[in-house]
């Protein structure tokens, strides 16, 4: 067990072997360390090493630039103490986790076909399932090198159900493994939950929900809290789904048999490769396009959740923030590349 110190703060907290980073052993134990991808993309965790030795698990990440390097910044995601350390961090009381991460075992219950390259992984762990509408978990197979980010789709509950919409990514990491090799029965290694892009239940604006590709499982799971939670019950949504083809629509009966949804819930969809003979008449293009037509001046009176490839959040938050003056803190969603 190694102990880490926050420079000028009376801050530390233990790594042990049950942590296999500095930023998730600090979070495991409520300290507000910044964070975003948790997974070396976005450097949001980033911090100077004073004293002590560590491991780098990934040095050439993308998210420490040449300068960085130069100054000796690295990234607490991607990095393992081997003994005592004494860092300089900044600490951000928004990041204080609601609920605790915490590595455990879970196994596969069920996988469901959501569309022909979506698939719903339905994981059970002894302990509650217990975390925020909009977080992700850290997912790591047997005989993978490193875990991967996956956002739930479902809301906490105490049968320790975890469900996740994960889209196949032919080159990806896990995804080969996860698609064609896990099968109901066997186990992975959880570890959560986290992301802060969560349902703001204190807000009193109308939402917002913005979601493309497989971005759709946090942003059901967001969908979810809103419509189930009796004191939001008088905040409309209005939900918008990009997809490529018609095959691709995916999450409509979901939200059709949550409460309210006849009086809430206005469902919006575009297809970017929508060819002719599909017949489909509704919009098409890109689901920012659609945002800014259907809602464009009003934008900014609502809370907006966005999960997407990197592109599209891209594209959403110039629109949302630049365009029409969404404010930063009514814009919510966790940089993943």
């Amino acid at each position: 067990m190694h102990r880490v110190t926050l420079v000028d703060t009376d801050i530390c907290f233990q790594q042990d072997e049950t942590h296999d980073t500095l930023l998730r052993a600090g979070l495991s134990q409520g300290i507000g360390l910044p964070y975003e991808c948790n997974s070396g993309g976005c450097g949001s965790c980033k911090f100077e090493l004073l004293e002590g030795e560590l491991e780098e698990l990934w040095p050439d990440a993308p998210a420490l630039t040449a300068r960085d390097r130069k100054k000796g910044r690295k990234l607490a995601c991607q990095c393992r103490a081997l003994s005592d350390l004494v860092i300089r961090m900044r600490t951000d009381e928004s990041c204080v986790p609601v609920h605790a991460p915490a590595r455990q075992q879970a196994v596969l219950e069920a996988r469901r076909d959501i569309t022909p390259d979506i698939v719903e992984f339905r994981l059970r762990t002894e302990s509650p399932a217990h975390f925020q509408p909009g977080q992700y978990a850290m997912l790591t197979l047997p005989g993978t090198s490193a875990p991967r980010a996956y956002s739930m789709s479902n809301l906490a509950n105490d049968n320790g159900i975890w469900e996740f919409w994960i889209r196949r990514k032919p080159d990806g990491a896990i995804s080969p493994a996860l698609f064609d090799s896990f099968h109901p029965g066997d186990t992975l290694a959880l570890d959560g939950p986290y992301g802060l892009a969560v349902l703001n239940t204190g807000s009193p604006r109308d939402v917002v929900c913005i979601a493309g590709g497989s971005g759709i499982s946090p942003v059901l799971s967001i969908a979810r809290g809103l419509l189930r939670s009796p004191e939001l019950a008088d905040r409309a949504l209005h939900f918008f789904l990009g997809a490529r083809t018609r095959a691709d629509i995916c999450g409509l009966d979901e939200l059709a048999a949550l409460p309210g949804f006849d009086t809430r819930v206005t469902t919006y969809i575009a297809l970017s490769d929508a060819s002719p003979d599909e017949g489909w008449e509704g919009a098409t293009g890109f689901i920012h396009e659609l945002v800014a037509k259907e809602l464009g001046p009003r934008l900014a009176e609502h809370e907006c959740y966005l999960a997407g490839p990197p592109p599209m959040v891209q594209a959403t938050t110039r629109m949302l923030m630049l365009d029409h003056k969404v404010p930063q803190e009514q814009v919510h969603f966790d940089r993943f590349f």
